[in-house]
């Protein structure tokens, strides 16, 4: 990974950690709802990370997912429940999941509503876990 120091217009310094590889990273959590045709960015995420644990959300419908031959932990909610309750209802279901008090995810929000995807945020930032963005590009997968 390599470090970057950016230098805000305040004069403060800021540090983060750059990386484009898929190392460390050992649990994946993605959304499967609204729009099928992004269920194909999922799957890819799914299919070419080398992940520990994959853990899906989706309403009913989304059982209907399949990666043959790769195991993954599915999570169903109501998509009809306010931002909150969903926000509620995913740290329930995700506080127990993670192997360490300090993980990091890395999180698929490609597919599904801007109200799932900050209920699913605000949920990991509670927990707390650190959240990384993954994307299928062509040149594989880019971890953000």
């Amino acid at each position: 990974m390599n470090l970057k120091t950016i230098i805000n217009s305040q004069n403060h310094i800021n540090t983060y950690k750059s990386s484009n590889s898929i190392k460390n990273m050992a649990e994946f959590v993605g959304i499967i709802s609204s729009g099928q045709g992004t269920w194909g960015q999922v799957a890819g995420l799914c299919k070419q990370g080398q992940w520990e644990k994959i853990i899906l959300l989706g309403p009913n419908y989304a059982k209907d997912f399949n990666l043959e031959g790769i195991p993954f932990d599915f999570i169903e909610f109501d998509p009809n429940k306010s931002i909150t309750q969903l926000k509620e209802f995913f740290v329930e279901k995700l506080k127990d999941r993670f192997s360490s008090f300090n993980s990091e995810v890395s999180l698929s929000i490609a597919s599904g509503s801007g109200k799932e995807h900050m209920a699913l945020i605000s949920a990991l930032l509670s927990i707390p876990v650190g959240v990384r963005f993954a994307a299928l590009t062509t040149n594989g997968v880019v971890i953000m």
